[in-house]
């Protein structure tokens, strides 16, 4: 079960050629303009895309773009029942102006030589009304029965606040699953007691004022995570450098786990800490150690950073990664 800030994903694909006549500013050309599933929806067609069974929780707006998400979610087979529509906020909505590409199809556009000229956000940050809450709480006790994890999908756009976080956590101990997290700077220290969270090397840093800028400094700062939230495991995603796995150790020592990049090719990050949580949690729910969730998590990373967007991962693509050998060091 996902829960979280659903987000509906635009890329307007053109070029520029000239200067407008009316000011010193470039004029776009539209060439095509494509949709796709961002935020908690990502998530959910990540795990979806491995074979997993994806319900997502969240709230669009009562609009042509919740109505999109809702219709490419359903061809996904995700379940969306989950998904509620609040008439007082637009469905959260990222509109990307890329350029310099040649656009015949998706599969086909030179990628290589695109360049993003603009990100335009149509959102609403305010929390959901105590009704709405109410409601998606109803539905996740009524989901958990059947549900084997719980990720948190948090982008600060209002779905999850404190509240919600803590109902959750004490609705699901009864059926003690694991509870993963993407977390952001708003709710970051109300996760204590989750199973694990999965933040980047500056969402962590950020979260306890530091600034990680070498191993001496990731260790700090993730032991300080990892207490003060009471984890069971913290992994941090550190873009070009990989993965850092923390965990106690039996005897109540530090084991932090170095797991190195697997990108030969990055296009574009956008995503890839979607497909990481993804992959991880769906690796725990079918009984994998945090170690080896956190390998294929790494592996799985790799693999859509090598694509443009939101981007899911098959299960031969991840087959293949496994083939080619992890690595991993300790710190």
């Amino acid at each position: 079960m996902i829960i979280g800030d659903v987000i509906l994903d635009e890329y307007i694909w053109g070029d520029v050629n000239r200067l407008s006549p009316e000011a010193p500013v470039p004029v776009f050309e539209i060439e095509t303009e494509e949709t796709g599933c961002g935020g908690a929806a990502n998530v959910a067609q990540n795990v979806a895309s491995l074979g997993g069974d994806a319900i997502l929780v969240g709230v669009i707006g009562q609009d042509t773009g919740g109505e999109k998400l809702v219709q490419m979610l359903t061809e996904m087979n995700i379940i969306t029942t989950g998904i509620s529509v609040d008439p007082q906020r637009p469905t959260s909505t990222k509109t990307r102006v890329i350029a310099g590409a040649s656009t015949t199809t998706s599969t086909d556009r030179d990628h290589n030589s695109a360049h993003h000229l603009l990100r335009i956000d149509r959102e609403s940050k305010q929390e959901i009304s105590m009704r709405m809450r109410e409601r998606l709480l109803d539905t996740i006790v009524s989901q958990l029965p059947t549900s084997n994890a719980i990720i948190f999908a948090d982008y600060d756009k209002g779905v999850i606040n404190a509240q919600l976080i803590r109902d959750v956590m004490k609705h699901a101990q009864p059926y003690d699953i694991p509870i993963i997290v993407d977390p952001k700077r708003n709710n970051f220290w109300h996760y204590r007691g989750v199973t694990a969270i999965t933040p980047n090397h500056k969402e962590a840093g950020a979260a306890v004022h530091e600034e990680i800028i070498d191993s001496p400094q990731l260790l700090t700062v993730g032991e300080k995570i990892l207490n003060q939230l009471s984890l069971k495991a913290l992994l941090v995603t550190r873009e070009a450098n990989g993965m850092s796995l923390f965990q106690r150790r039996p005897d109540g020592s530090l084991q932090v786990k170095n797991l190195p990049p697997h990108s030969r090719v990055v296009k574009d990050v956008t995503g890839a800490g979607d497909t990481a949580i993804s992959v991880f949690t769906l690796a725990l729910a079918a009984n994998a150690d945090f170690h080896s969730a956190a390998v294929l998590s790494n592996l799985a990373a790799g693999i859509v950073v090598g694509k443009v967007g939101c981007a899911t991962v098959t299960p031969q693509e991840l087959l293949n990664a496994i083939e080619t050998g992890t690595s991993v060091s300790e710190l």
